[in-house]
């Protein structure tokens, strides 16, 4: 088990990797964050809260019983990951594009947010 500092340097030997950070669901607050590559991490991580607050809003309004995984956004430069973890936190990642495999980085994500002890 690797705490969050650990997690989030692995985090970031994701090919394309420019930032990533650890946040609280219930919060918004940002418990951890490596890099950013221009973004500020603590107002991405409070506003991608509510990207998650509503996805979980939308589930519960068509009685899905289920939990999310990931959520993926795709801009024209980026992809901007959010991993959740099995208590009310997410890792969230910002990957360049044209540097990162989106399969792979999905699969070392899920790995890592497994190994996450908090």
């Amino acid at each position: 088990m690797a705490n969050v500092n650990e997690s989030l340097a692995e985090v970031m030997k994701i090919d394309g990797a420019t930032g990533t950070c650890l946040v609280d669901v219930a919060s918004g607050m940002v418990l951890g964050k490596v890099g950013g590559g221009g973004v500020d991490l603590d107002l991405a991580g409070a506003g991608n809260t509510e990207v998650v607050r509503a996805k979980l809003k939308v589930m519960a309004a068509l009685g899905l019983k289920d939990s999310i995984e990931d959520i993926l956004i795709t801009l024209g430069n980026h992809y901007h990951m959010i991993r959740m973890h099995k208590t009310a936190l997410f890792i969230y990642v910002i990957l360049d594009k044209s540097k990162s495999n989106l399969a792979m980085a999905r699969h070392k994500l899920s790995e890592i947010e497994k190994g996450l002890a908090v």
